[in-house]
C-alpha cells in the first residue's frame, strides 16, 4: 500500500515532541491534519512528494500545541467584545472612573457589565459610602463588576432593585457603621439574581453569542493554546461550539463542563435540564464529557471549606471553617448518576475539607467498579498531607491554575483570612507529582488576565510572580521542573480532559497541533520562562495564528 504524501514538512527545527521515547526530533511531517513522521530531517524529508511544501525552520523551537485544561473561554471572548474592562489593580478611585467613562457612552437604564476589581480592594468598595460613589459614576444605571475570581460581584443600587436584593439577603453584604445599608457586594450565589435580571433586560443574541466563543479560541490560538475545557457552561455556549465546528470554524479541540449548580454564572440551564442533554451538541472537536461541580467558594470570601478554621473575625467567631456546597451524600450521589450517563466530573475546590470530600466520594465510586469516569479536582490550592497521594491511587487528576501559586492579590486577600503559615502552603505541584499525580495545567482566563501559558509555567518552575510587581517566592520547595511544566500544559491537560490520543504530543497519527516559538526555553534562565511568546500557531495542519510580524 502506498501511502499519500505529506502536504508539509518542516524541517531543521529544534523540535520537543513531548514524547518520553523520542523527545527531540529535527523534522515533522503533516497529511491530512494528523503528524505523518518525526524525525531527522533525512528520514522525514525522504517522505516528500513533488507537492509537498517543506519549510526550513532554521533552527525555530516547535513544541505541541500548549492544553488549557481550565477556562472560561466564553465569558472571556464576551467580556473582550461587549463588556467594560477595568484595569489590572485598580483602586477604588479607578474601578469609579472606568464606570462614569464607560457609562457616559451608554443610553440612559443600560446595564454597565464589567471587570474585574481585585480581591484585595473587598474593604475598598464594601462601604455604603463607595456605592453612593459607583451609583453616582454609573448615572443612576445599572452595574455589575465581576471580582478577579469571577465569585463576587460589586452592583450598584439599581442592580440590587432589579434583582429585588435587599438588606438580609444571604450574601450581600452591609456597611459596617450600618448594618441596614447595603454596600453592592454580593458573595457568590448571592450575585446570580443580578446576572439573570441583566440577562432578562436583553443579554447577547445568538450571534453574539457565537462572536464570544470565536473571538475566545482566537485569543487562546494566539497564545499557543490549541486544546481546552471551559470549565462550566450551559446551553447558549455548547450551541455556540457546535454552530463553529458545523461550519469548519473551531480551531481548538474543547471539552465542556456542563454545570451541575450555579454559584456564580446566573446560566438558565444547569443540573438536570442541562448535562444530561449535552450529546447533541458534540461534534468533531467538541466534546461535552463533562459535568461541572462547585463544591465551595474562594478563601478571601470565607467561602472555601478547610479542615482548620479561618482567622476569627466579628462575622464568623472563632471557629469557622466553611462548608461544602454539597454534603458527602449528595456529591457522591451526582458523581454516579453523571458517571451512569458516561460522564467525568470536574470538581472546583479550594480549601483542603472539599478536597478531602471529593476523594472519598470517587474512592467510593472506583469501590463501586465505576473505573471509566475521568475525575478532576480543580484548584485543590489547600491539600491535607494525607490526601495527596490519594490523587494517583484513584486516578483524580490535578487541575491546577496560575496567579494562585505564587505570590500576588489573591494570595494576599488569603493571607487576610488564614494564618500565614496555612496560606502560604498553597498549591503543593511538587509533592503531587512525586505521589504520582497527575498535574495539569489551565489557566483558569478570565480569572487570570490571560490564558498565557508561559506566565503558568514560569511561576510553576520559580513560584515566583512573572509580572515581578509582588516580590519573593511562595513555597519554593514545591517548583517543578520546566519539562513538567510543559507536559503540565500539553500531553497531561490532554490525559485529563480524554483527549490524550489526539493531542498534547507530537507523535505519528495524532492531531497537527503545535506552535512555534520566539525562542528556546530551555536555553534560558528559568527567569526568563515568561518571556516567551508564540511566533505561530497550528490546529490540524493549519495555521490558525501568526504574529503580525511572522504574518
Amino acid at each position: 500500500m502506498t501511502l499519500p504524501k505529506p502536504e508539509l514538512v518542516l524541517t531543521g527545527g529544534r523540535i520537543y515532541t513531548v514524547d518520553a521515547e523520542r523527545p527531540w526530533a529535527e523534522a515533522i511531517a503533516v497529511s491530512g491534519g494528523r503528524i505523518a513522521a518525526v524525525g531527522s530531517d533525512a528520514e522525514v524529508l525522504a517522505l516528500a512528494g513533488p507537492s509537498t511544501e517543506v519549510r526550513d525552520l532554521a533552527g525555530g523551537f516547535v513544541m505541541p500545541g500548549l492544553v488549557d485544561v481550565h477556562n472560561h473561554h466564553f465569558l472571556a471572548g464576551k467580556e473582550d467584545l461587549f463588556e467594560l474592562r477595568i484595569p489590572i489593580g485598580a483602586s477604588l478611585d479607578g474601578i469609579v472612573d472606568a464606570v462614569a467613562e464607560y457609562a457616559a457612552g451608554l443610553p440612559e437604564g443600560a446595564w454597565v457589565v464589567g471587570g474585574p476589581w481585585a480581591s484585595d480592594r473587598l474593604n475598598d468598595v464594601n462601604t455604603a459610602a463607595a456605592l453612593a460613589r459607583l451609583d453616582a459614576a454609573a448615572g443612576g444605571r445599572p452595574v455589575m463588576l465581576s471580582d478577579d475570581s469571577h465569585h463576587n460581584r460589586w452592583v450598584s443600587t439599581r442592580a440590587l432593585e432589579l434583582a429585588g436584593i435587599a438588606a438580609g439577603h444571604p450574601g450581600a453584604l452591609t456597611d459596617a457603621d450600618d448594618p441596614a445599608r447595603l454596600t453592592g457586594v454580593l458573595l457568590e450565589a448571592a450575585g446570580v439574581p443580578v446576572a439573570r435580571a441583566h440577562s432578562s433586560a436583553g443579554g447577547l443574541t445568538p450571534a453574539q453569542e457565537r462572536e464570544a466563543a470565536r473571538r475566545g479560541v482566537a485569543i487562546l490560538n494566539s497564545f499557543g493554546v490549541t486544546a481546552f475545557q471551559d470549565a462550566g457552561v450551559s446551553t447558549h455556549i455548547l450551541e455556540a461550539l457546535r454552530a463553529l465546528d458545523a461550519d469548519g470554524e473551531l480551531d481548538a479541540w474543547v471539552v465542556s463542563s456542563m454545570l451541575i449548580n450555579d454559584e456564580i454564572f446566573g446560566f438558565a440551564e444547569v443540573g438536570d435540564d442541562l448535562v444530561f442533554d449535552g450529546e447533541r451538541f458534540r461534534t468533531e472537536h467538541h466534546r461535552p464529557d463533562f459535568v461541572k461541580i462547585f463544591l465551595d467558594g474562594v478563601p478571601p470570601t470565607r467561602t472555601g471549606a478547610f479542615l482548620e478554621p479561618y482567622l476569627p473575625d466579628d462575622a464568623h467567631g472563632d471557629h469557622f471553617h466553611g462548608e461544602t456546597l454539597l454534603d458527602p451524600e449528595e456529591l457522591a450521589d451526582w458523581l454516579r448518576r453523571v458517571a451512569d450517563a458516561g460522564l467525568s466530573a470536574k470538581i472546583h475546590c479550594t480549601g483542603d475539607a472539599s478536597v478531602h470530600v471529593v476523594l472519598n466520594a470517587v474512592e467510593q465510586l472506583r469501590s463501586a467498579g465505576i473505573t471509566e469516569p475521568r475525575y478532576q479536582i480543580a484548584h485543590g490550592q489547600f491539600v491535607h498531607p494525607d490526601d495527596i497521594p490519594r490523587f494517583a491511587q484513584l486516578g483524580v487528576s490535578a487541575d491546577i491554575s496560575p496567579f494562585i501559586w505564587v505570590p500576588g492579590p489573591i494570595v494576599e486577600a488569603i493571607r487576610q483570612v488564614l494564618p500565614r503559615e496555612r496560606a502560604d502552603r498553597i498549591q503543593p505541584n511538587r509533592a503531587l507529582i512525586d505521589a504520582g499525580a497527575l498535574v495539569a495545567g489551565g489557566s483558569d482566563w478570565p480569572v487570570s488576565p490571560s490564558p498565557n501559558a508561559w506566565e503558568g509555567i514560569h511561576g510553576l518552575v520559580t513560584r515566583e510572580d512573572p509580572s515581578g510587581d509582588y516580590p519573593g517566592s511562595l513555597w519554593p520547595e514545591q517548583a517543578i521542573s520546566l519539562e513538567e511544566a510543559i507536559a503540565a500544559f500539553t500531553i497531561n491537560g490532554a490525559e485529563a480532559m480524554g483527549l490524550g490520543d489526539e493531542t498534547g504530543a507530537l507523535t505519528p497519527g495524532r492531531s497537527a497541533d503545535f506552535v512555534l516559538l520566539d525562542r528556546d526555553p530551555f536555553a534560558h534562565p528559568a527567569h526568563e520562562l515568561v518571556r516567551t511568546t508564540v511566533v505561530e500557531t497550528w490546529f490540524a495542519g493549519r495555521r490558525v495564528y501568526a504574529r503580525p510580524s511572522a504574518a
